[in-house]
């Protein structure tokens, strides 16, 4: 298996840390983790995709792990110009492929539709389309699924909270979300408590809800988000079937807002944390997306995708 080894990198206007193997001179695959992760995320993916060929980096997002922690800068476009800094950096002039989990999700939709120079396939893992968030965020069902972001909005508290007693409450909310925790060994989830043991680093993951969704979630913010630019990349959403904080509803209705049709594969026995709770499936998954050789004809043009019916006029 090909070793991981940290890199630090820097940056303009940020060092970040980031987990890398494989070949150097092969296509860059960027893996973003989610809330309350890390780049430790992707520790059993990356050889994976090492071993297909591919130079796989997993950054600590900015606030998280090694990266530095700065006071702002957790909106949207701030974190998705990092992602877009960092891929220059990887590979000057030629885009990368981009892989994003929860939050990381987030931000990879937001490169891809607001930066497409930068990359060349898609693949988000249990994180909505922005525009099918601001869709279905205030539906009850959803709501009440989402109860924890309203929650991170208070002030102290939230960050109180998670950095007690050395973080333990992360790996207890992140157990709590798998269908099957013992398929995480025990130990394997103490760096994420270690990363949150600080009022200083849970207050910095806290921030992207803060700066990031109250601003998306304001009535301008909304009409942003549903008035979102259709993403070019060839498109794979991988959905855990078991999640308990974001609804299958969330997967349906994507056509719209790409330019190719994209292709939804379902998990019926895994939770939010699929790459935590099933990294063979996930490596499997994007290999076979990011190897593909077709061309973007053989996606299918969005007028021959059906699924959904007839899409209402703008």
């Amino acid at each position: 298996m090909d070793p991981i080894l940290p890199r630090t990198l820097p940056l303009p206007g940020l060092r970040m840390q980031v987990l890398e193997a494989g070949p150097a001179d092969g296509p860059v695959v960027l893996l973003l983790h989610g809330f309350p992760e890390l780049s430790e995320s992707w520790r059993d993916v990356l050889p994976m995709l090492a071993a297909a060929g591919f130079h796989a980096v997993a950054p600590d997002l900015r606030g998280y792990g090694g990266t530095e922690r700065p006071e702002n800068g957790y909106d949207l476009d701030t974190l998705a110009n990092d992602v877009v800094e960092l891929a220059r950096y990887l590979q000057p002039g030629r885009p990368v492929h981009l892989v994003g989990h929860d939050w990381g999700g987030l931000i990879a939709y937001h490169v891809a539709a607001m930066h497409p120079e930068v990359v060349d396939r898609l693949a988000v893992i249990n994180a909505p389309h922005p525009a099918v968030f601001a869709r279905d965020i205030w539906k009850p069902s959803q709501l009440l699924s989402s109860w924890y972001i309203f929650f991170f909005q208070l002030p102290y508290l939230p960050e109180r909270l998670l950095s007690s007693r050395g973080g333990a409450l992360v790996s207890r909310l992140l157990r709590r979300a798998m269908v099957d925790p013992s398929r995480v060994p025990p130990g394997k989830l103490a760096e994420y408590e270690a990363n949150f043991s600080t009022l200083e680093a849970a207050r910095a993951a806290i921030s992207y809800y803060r700066q990031g969704l109250r601003r998306n979630l304001s009535p301008r913010g909304l009409r942003e988000m549903r008035a979102y630019p259709r993403i070019r990349a060839p498109f794979l959403l991988i959905w855990g079937e078991q999640d308990t904080a974001l609804r299958k509803t969330l997967t349906k209705g994507l056509g719209r807002h790409f330019e190719l049709r994209p292709v939804v594969h379902y998990l019926p026995e895994e939770g939010h944390f699929v790459p935590l709770e099933a990294p063979e499936k996930v490596a499997a998954l994007l290999i076979e997306h990011l190897s593909d050789e077709r061309r973007e004809e053989s996606w299918g043009l969005l007028e021959a995708y059906e699924e959904e019916g007839p899409q209402p006029q703008a």
